[in-house]
């Protein structure tokens, strides 16, 4: 398959039945704007609107989880309170470059998110941001991202952040999504990298905790994401991506959800000895992490009896999880036990 995508943009959007899509064309047989967005489309937006959706690109809800996995490993690796400085400097750095990712993912995928309920309401769905806006902002926060962190942190920072970008932007959205249910697996790794660039940042080098801390969330990310696309099955098999959610039973999903639950646990206690993690560290991540695994089993179990197996308290319970479980690895360091 070449290395491209086919797009037919039409005043802002693209239109099923402009002209026949190329066979070889990944998103062949789908439109790219909603009747909605073509409305849109067709009136010049304000100002204030145009912002809001070139903010929407960057996927605000994402970073949220930037900030949560970032700035407690900085503590983490000063084993203290870092300047506070090169914490801003980190996390402007990263959400730059978090933004980027974001918005080369919903530029190439524009052809699907108009047919799924979760997406239908993208900028480039609705025809807020043409599709060369998007693409150009993408570039552009890549740069920034990259620049700003060489300058203000230092190149192996700033060379994982791009790495991080490329790992999304190619390996997973244009490589693996469309091929592989393991699309998320293997995909993931980019939602790793912040770990790393929080540590480097503060130590310019890196060891074996934020290596721990980079496969705990590697183990994290599947029995996060999993739920949700068994919430979306529907949206996913219309479009054709094979996320297991959407290819495999409720049960067999569950099943895998449990072994990656139990996984990220093992991974979150492997941190006490490997890191010197004392006891507030130690009780969130048995109790927070008995409580992962507990909703785990829940929808397993309400999957083989056949009930609606309610995946989205998986989902939501794994947010909950890694945010008390990185706000425990903040505090951690900053007390005497």
């Amino acid at each position: 398959m070449p290395w491209r995508y086919c797009w037919w943009v039409i005043s802002g959007g693209i239109t099923r039945h402009s002209q026949p899509w190329p066979d070889d064309c990944p998103g062949a047989g789908y439109s790219g704007a909603t009747a909605a967005g073509g409305a849109i489309a067709r009136h010049r937006p304000s100002p204030g609107r145009t912002v809001r959706a070139y903010i929407a690109l960057t996927k605000p809800r994402v970073l949220e989880l930037l900030l949560v996995t970032t700035v407690p490993v900085m503590i983490l690796a000063q084993n203290g309170l870092p300047n506070l400085w090169l914490v801003l400097a980190t996390v402007i750095g990263g959400s730059l470059s978090a933004g980027s990712a974001a918005a080369f993912n919903m530029y190439l995928d524009r052809d699907i998110d108009a047919h799924m309920q979760r997406t239908e309401n993208r900028p480039l769905v609705t025809g807020e941001v043409t599709p060369r806006g998007a693409l150009v902002f993408a570039w552009t926060l890549a740069v920034a991202s990259t620049l700003w962190l060489l300058l203000t942190t230092n190149p192996l920072a700033a060379g994982l952040s791009a790495g991080a970008i490329f790992f999304y932007v190619v390996i997973y959205t244009m490589i693996l999504k469309r091929r592989t249910e393991q699309n998320i697996v293997w995909g993931g790794i980019a939602g790793c990298f912040p770990v790393l660039i929080g540590w480097t940042a503060v130590t310019g080098s890196l060891s074996w905790t934020p290596f721990v801390l980079f496969l705990l969330v590697f183990l994290w990310t599947p029995p996060h994401y999993w739920p949700l696309s068994m919430k979306y099955r529907g949206d996913y098999a219309e479009v054709d991506v094979p996320m297991l959610g959407a290819t495999r039973t409720g049960s067999q999903v569950g099943l895998q959800v449990i072994l990656y639950a139990w996984a990220t646990v093992a991974c979150s206690l492997l941190l006490i000895p490997v890191a010197g993690m004392g006891l507030v560290y130690t009780v969130s991540a048995v109790v927070f992490g008995g409580w992962f695994i507990y909703e785990s089993h829940r929808l397993y179990n309400r999957a083989v009896r056949g009930t609606e197996p309610r995946p989205m308290r998986v989902f939501h319970a794994s947010i909950s999880y890694l945010t008390l479980l990185f706000v425990a690895i903040a505090v951690d360091p900053l007390l005497p036990f």
